[in-house]
C-alpha cells in the first residue's frame, strides 16, 4: 500500500469538504457581507469561455447530485421529466418542474489579497451569471478575464437584513482600471496551471444510482404515478397522473415495476425514449 498515495487522496478530500471558515483551504469560495474584489481567471479547461455550467438536483435522494447529463450522459429524471410534459396534465407538468434539475455556475478566481490561497471555484446563479455575460458583451469592458488588460472584479454582497430574504445578495462590476493578473510571471503560470475542474469536483453519479434516487422520491409515502388511476404524490400533495406506472403489476415488486420503465424494449406499448 502507497501510503503517500493514501495521504494525497485524503488531502484532496479534505480540501473539498472543507467550509471556508474551516482550517486548510478549500476549493469553493463565496463572497462575505461587504466589499470583495476578485479576479475571474481564464480557464485552464476551456480557453475560451471561463464558465462552466452544470446541473444539479436538489430534495431527490439524500444529497445534492450532479446529473449524468453534465458529462454528457443519459439521465433517468431528465428522461421522466420528458414523458411527465408530454402527457399534457397539469399536475404532471407541476411535478415535472419540481423535478427539473437547477442550473449552477462555476468560474475559477483568485481573491485578491489572498493570492497565495490558488484558485477558488465561485458558484452562483443566473443573475450573476448574466452580469458577467453583460460585461463582457460591453465593448467599453471586453475581456475582463486577460492576464495582462484584464479587470478586476469589485462584488458588493448585503445580508439578510437588506434582501429580507434568508440569503445574501452580491452585485458584480469591473474595476475602472485594467490590470494584470499578476506582476509575477510565475505567480500568473501557477494560477493559470493549478485550477480545480468542476466535473472532477463532484461525485459522477451513475445511471442506476440516480434511477434508484428517483425511485425512493416517487415511493415515499406509497407514492404512486399512473395511467389507469388518479393518485396522490408526496411531492406535490395533489392528484398526479402520467404515463407512468410503478405498480401497475401487482406481482411484480416496485423495483421491477421501476424497471420496467427504464426498458430498451422498443416494442413496449407506451413508447417510452429510453
Amino acid at each position: 500500500m502507497d501510503l503517500n498515495a493514501i495521504k494525497n487522496r485524503l488531502d484532496q478530500m479534505n480540501k473539498q469538504t472543507t467550509s471556508n471558515s474551516g482550517g486548510g483551504k478549500s476549493l469553493f469560495w463565496k463572497p462575505s457581507v461587504g466589499k470583495e474584489v476578485v479576479r475571474v481567471v481564464p480557464s485552464k479547461y476551456n480557453k475560451q469561455f471561463p464558465f462552466t455550467e452544470m446541473l444539479f438536483y436538489y430534495g431527490i435522494g439524500q444529497r445534492v447530485m450532479a446529473s449524468p447529463q453534465n458529462w454528457g450522459e443519459k439521465d433517468p429524471i431528465q428522461e421522466f421529466t420528458k414523458q411527465l410534459r408530454n402527457s399534457g396534465d397539469k399536475e404532471n407538468w407541476r411535478l415535472a418542474k419540481k423535478l427539473d434539475a437547477k442550473t449552477r455556475i462555476f468560474a475559477p478566481i483568485v481573491v485578491r489579497g489572498e493570492e497565495d490561497e490558488g484558485v477558488k471555484l465561485w458558484q452562483f446563479g443566473k443573475k450573476v451569471y448574466q452580469d458577467f455575460l453583460n460585461m463582457a458583451a460591453d465593448e467599453e469592458i471586453g475581456d475582463y478575464t486577460d492576464i495582462v488588460g484584464g479587470r478586476d472584479i469589485k462584488l458588493t454582497t448585503v445580508g439578510p437584513e437588506v434582501t429580507g430574504t434568508p440569503y445574501n445578495d452580491t452585485s458584480v462590476g469591473p474595476s475602472l482600471k485594467t490590470s494584470q493578473l499578476s506582476s509575477d510571471d510565475k505567480v500568473a503560470e501557477s494560477l493559470l496551471n493549478n485550477q480545480p475542474n468542476p466535473l472532477d469536483v463532484f461525485k459522477k453519479f451513475t445511471f442506476e444510482e440516480v434511477k434508484a434516487a428517483l425511485q425512493e422520491y416517487l415511493s415515499d409515502g406509497e407514492t404512486q404515478v399512473s395511467t389507469t388511476t388518479t393518485t396522490t404524490t408526496a411531492a406535490t400533495s395533489t392528484p398526479v397522473s402520467s404515463n407512468y406506472s410503478l405498480d401497475a403489476n401487482k406481482s411484480k415488486s416496485k423495483a421491477d415495476q421501476f424497471d420496467d420503465l427504464f426498458s430498451d424494449n422498443e416494442n413496449k406499448e407506451d413508447d417510452l425514449p429510453f
